[in-house]
């Protein structure tokens, strides 16, 4: 609607409802309606965003024994849509941030193959490119949930923050490994990072002739050097800590390298007392970011907002409970809905000012949905810190202030979550 038809619309009743309001105490006011008489800030060369939008940041634990190694969460119970800022992208590191020349860049191709190769930068820009918007999600991600008792204090961002969505630029890596020429035998592919840690994982051959990128730029620009600049590794739906960023060298081998992050670190405890070696893919998640944790509503008509995501494809739907899982209402999905990509459901809401308690959760394409945290414990147990996808529950209280909606198990604490890599990244 236009400003005219609005006023016209809005008639001479509607101007005085204005004024009565403006009485008794509306927030509009003269300066709602005034002219900007003054210059406005000149042109620049990159772009910033509003101070009034300066409180919008990543959050760090500020009990972190060193911010060289540890992680910092996405906020994304401020953020809208699916594509996460670059600024804003969520970062784990095991030895700090190098900063690397691109001149001098080089990425390796080694071990099992008919040609090693090597690769500057601008040598991977001339193969053709492609274009996708995939999630990365650390394996720690939602550790807050096995705490016990649970923290009341929790945000969305302290409870899913660990995973950011973007689009990513780069080359097929199974294009660089057949202009290598894969030699029989080979079944595995050892990356290597350029930080101080030389992190490594292991990648199935598989996986990598299938979808993984090799990439150099996200959302549109260069990667940003938390992000891994120049050259990452982005394996779609599979954990974070696979997906090796400063990329300097790839071994291809006929075994796993069993590496410490992926022996002592990275591997899952089960309920039974098993230990998983490798689960790389990231079942479904969804959460409300809105209303959610330490936010403030009043009664009346709301949208209730998420995101959800799966490393099994596509989310498929998402569903609301008002009464703790005993029915459910099915969300709005905001188009596209991507494979590997984070997607935004919706639900129109009013809240009539009484105590309740909200859940969603999310079912993907290959028919997996959330557990409750009951349903989790009993397959993973307590003495976990990876891959936590039970549902995450907001209880808004009469006041309107909304809290952590999880209960407790009862039974003895076990004490924090630890974090991804053995460190306690939130306490």
């Amino acid at each position: 609607m236009d400003r005219r038809k609005f006023f016209r619309l809005l008639g001479v009743g509607g101007l005085l409802s204005l004024m009565k309001a403006k009485a008794q105490g509306s927030p509009w006011t003269e300066k709602t309606f005034e002219t900007l008489t003054p210059l406005g800030t000149p042109l620049s060369e990159y772009g910033g965003r509003s101070p009034f939008e300066e409180g919008v940041v990543r959050y760090i634990s500020p009990n972190l024994r060193t911010r060289h190694s540890g992680a910092s969460f996405a906020p994304i119970g401020d953020l809208e849509g699916v594509i996460t800022p670059n600024g804003l992208f969520f970062e784990r590191h095991h030895a700090g941030v190098p900063q690397v020349d691109p001149e001098a860049y080089r990425l390796v191709i080694h071990g099992m193959v008919e040609r090693p190769l090597i690769f500057t930068l601008e040598d991977l820009k001339r193969f053709p490119s492609v274009t996708r918007t995939y999630f990365i999600e650390c394996a720690g991600n939602g550790q807050n949930g096995y705490r016990n008792p649970p923290d009341p204090s929790l945000t969305a961002t302290r409870s899913r923050g660990l995973a950011s969505n973007a689009s990513w630029t780069g080359v097929p890596l199974a294009l660089l490994l057949k202009e290598a020429g894969v030699k029989p035998g080979a079944k595995w592919l050892v990356p290597e990072g350029m930080d101080a840690a030389m992190y490594t994982r292991s990648i199935p051959l598989e996986k990598a002739m299938e979808d993984v990128l090799v990439a150099y730029a996200q959302n549109g620009e260069a990667l940003r050097p938390e992000q891994g600049y120049p050259v990452r590794l982005v394996v779609p739906g599979w954990e974070g800590s696979i997906q090796v960023k400063w990329l300097r060298r790839i071994l291809v081998t006929d075994l796993p390298a069993m590496a410490k992050d992926e022996t002592s670190e990275y591997t899952d405890v089960m309920a039974d007392g098993r230990v998983l070696a490798f689960t790389w893919i990231m079942e479904p998640q969804s959460i409300i970011t809105s209303p959610s944790g330490l936010q403030q509503i009043k009664p009346g008509f709301h949208e209730i907002r998420g995101l959800a995501w799966s490393g099994y494809g596509r989310v498929t739907r998402v569903e609301i409970s008002f009464d703790q899982g005993r029915t459910w209402r099915r969300a709005t999905l905001e188009p596209p809905v991507e494979r590997y990509a984070f997607v935004r459901f919706k639900m129109p809401w009013y809240w009539d000012g009484k105590e309740v308690v909200l859940w969603s959760r999310a079912w993907d394409e290959a028919g997996n949905t959330q557990p409750t945290r009951e349903e989790f414990f009993r397959r993973w147990g307590r003495n976990n810190r990876y891959h936590y996808n039970a549902i995450q529950a907001w209880r808004i209280q009469g006041d309107g202030q909304v809290v952590n909606g999880d209960q407790p198990l009862g039974g003895q604490a076990f004490g924090p979550a630890g974090g991804c890599g053995g460190e306690v990244l939130d306490v």
